[in-house]
């Protein structure tokens, strides 16, 4: 895992920014601390930071091959297939890393490569003769790749933080955008950057960039076939593909580790590692000081975890590390955790996942974890209940009208969040083919696909790369997707059983009461002193009458919700997590982030 940067100007000469484009590449330097690498051409300056996982000693970029030069960021898990395809077209090899695969396969094959690439990765490709820059993105977006085009200037990088250092172009928010924010956030629109001018390259595409244009295409999606396997000739290949996608996904060398949080997917991903690994698997979980206390039952969120954590642990004998965060770290991550993501995001889940990042990147690099099951088995609320799928938009994102009344009597008039998440949310579905755009399965698997997961998977690398610590995800497998995407809805629902399909395909893999165990979100806090302690970081903020959240927002509305000691009369604003404690920390991330990064609003 690593970070990425290049900038090309073909009309001018770049060469006196050489050190400000060091000084971008170091505002990433938290993703890759082993290794710095530089190309410097007159028009063109790339850039990479390496965190070594795979051929350790050989593996730096740039990497150079004929007139290609390329910096890349991910891990291919099919690099041994893609080589010997290589081979047989006459490639040499003088490494064992992904990346040279990645470079020689582009000189043979160009962007058809893509189409034999398993794995998570952001790619940039140079080519010194013809001066063409060549950007791809992994199918699901685990990988972040981020660009702009202004004037003469073409730049790319892993965060826009590392663009914006360039100063081509300034922290400026339009109001379209902040309206997004506010509709969509913590997650945002599709292949938007947040700042004006930058943007980010979606999953699943590719981009071109020469004399001075861009074109941008889809290299894959899902695709309806007919299906029709029985359920249990789906359960076989269910098991088949996600044991595969798992085992494939442990190649490393350095150790590995995988999160365990008792839950059904952390738990066969744990399974598997630890049934194909010769040495004694660790394990990590994390939770909050004091949750045991003050934990409330939920419709979405029924039991702790610590019990189904020690049945794993002992079934497999891993040696599992229990992480306890204090109320005191949570609210003093909030600040890293923007920084991490460079805007506001998902708060107490961001700020402890990145605490707990920066523990397990003691002792390792690699870990292996569960997320994006849920998506594509259909374990979310929303796929299964009526009152929620059947919603005109995205299922996930929750008072609208209340996120209405937040903004001041000004931009009320000029910002309507219904309107932009509709828009957004059509957009989205007009994707789809004609003849699957009328079926609520497909709908809710696809806006899941491109919005909810790609939240999820944003938080995922930048509070993990942002402790120098790769994650990754084997259920975003693209044949697993590919099958699921087929699978009628009623394999993975039965029986008033989420994830149904899923838990008959490992039977006899985990123990029956983790196998069965209601679906649990990631641990938020439940202490009071939470929603205390940035009640007060807020009100501190708000002290500054020149802050432009006077200018946003309504803040006799915000001073009722600092007020108000109620937590349940909004619902979690954003999926089954957020709510008033989570919207008092986004408020104050989005105060922080407006100061810190002295972003213009525009009109205020």
């Amino acid at each position: 895992m690593c970070a990425i940067c290049g900038w090309i100007n073909l009309k001018n000469d770049i060469s006196s920014k050489q050190e400000k484009f060091k000084e971008m590449l170091e505002t990433m330097s938290c993703r890759g601390k082993d290794n710095t690498g530089y190309y410097f051409e007159k028009n063109t300056m790339l850039g990479h930071k390496r965190l070594a996982i795979v051929d350790l000693e050989r593996g730096n970029q740039p990497m150079y091959y004929n007139e290609y030069i390329i910096v890349y960021n991910g891990e291919l898990y099919n690099t041994e297939e893609v080589r010997e395809v290589l081979k047989e077209k006459g490639c040499d090899f003088d490494t064992t890393s992904d990346t040279e695969v990645i470079l020689k396969g582009y000189a043979v094959f160009q962007e058809k490569i893509l189409n034999m690439l398993e794995g998570i990765y952001a790619i940039g490709i140079y080519n010194k003769k013809t001066k063409e820059v060549f950007l791809a993105r992994d199918r699901f977006g685990v990988k972040p790749l981020f660009y702009c085009k202004n004037d003469d200037d073409f730049i790319f990088a892993s965060m826009p933080r590392a663009i914006l250092k360039s100063e081509v172009i300034k922290p400026y928010l339009s109001k379209k955008a902040l309206g997004e924010i506010l509709a969509l956030g913590p997650s945002k629109r599709v292949g938007s950057g947040i700042f004006t001018g930058i943007d980010e390259l979606r999953p699943a595409h590719y981009m071109k960039y020469k004399d001075g244009k861009v074109e941008i295409k889809r290299y894959w999606n899902v695709e309806t076939r007919e299906c029709t396997d029985t359920f249990d000739e789906a359960k076989d290949k269910v098991r088949e593909l996600l044991t595969d996608s798992i085992k494939r996904q442990m190649v490393s060398d350095v150790p590995i580790a995988t999160l365990l949080s008792g839950g059904l997917d952390s738990s066969l991903v744990t399974a598997v590692v630890a049934n194909n690994m010769d040495d004694r698997l660790t394990t990590y979980s994390i939770d909050y000081e004091d949750n045991d206390k003050y934990f409330k039952k939920t419709a979405f969120t029924v039991s702790l975890d610590e019990h189904y954590i020690d049945v794993m642990s002992k079934e497999f004998n891993t040696n599992h590390i229990y992480k306890t965060i204090t109320q005191d770290d949570v609210v003093k991550y909030l600040k890293d955790s923007l920084y991490a993501r460079d805007y506001p995001g998902m708060t107490d889940i961001e700020a402890s996942l990145l605490w707990f990042s920066k523990e397990i990147a003691k002792d390792y690099k690699v870990i292996l974890s569960g997320e994006c099951a849920d998506e594509f088995f259909g374990g979310y609320p929303w796929f299964y209940r009526k009152d929620l799928n059947d919603r005109e938009l995205f299922p996930w994102i929750n008072n609208l009208e209340y996120r209405q009344s937040l903004l001041n009597e000004n931009l009320k008039n000029e910002i309507n969040l219904k309107q932009i998440v509709e828009d957004e949310y059509r957009r989205t579905i007009d994707e789809l083919p004609e003849e699957d755009r009328n079926k609520k399965d497909k709908r809710l698997f696809y806006i899941n696909m491109t919005h909810f997961m790609q939240c999820l998977l944003d938080r995922k690398d930048r509070m993990t790369m942002y402790a120098t610590l790769e994650a990754r995800v084997p259920f975003a497998d693209t044949k697993l997707v590919e099958y699921l995407w087929n699978l009628p809805f009623e394999y993975k629902y039965k029986e008033n059983t989420e994830k149904y399909l899923l838990r008959k395909a490992f039977e006899g893999v985990i123990p029956d009461e983790v196998l069965w165990r209601k679906k649990n979100p990631y641990p938020k806090t439940h202490h009071p002193k939470f929603k205390e302690e940035v009640a007060k970081l807020l009100r501190k903020r708000l002290e500054n009458k020149e802050s432009k959240m006077y200018k946003i927002f309504n803040i006799d509305e915000i001073n009722r919700l600092l007020d108000e000691n109620d937590e349940n009369d909004i619902l979690p604003w954003y999926g089954q997590l957020m709510t008033k404690p989570q919207l008092i920390a986004y408020l104050y991330q989005f105060d922080l982030w407006l100061d810190e990064y002295q972003i213009q609003v525009e009109g205020i």
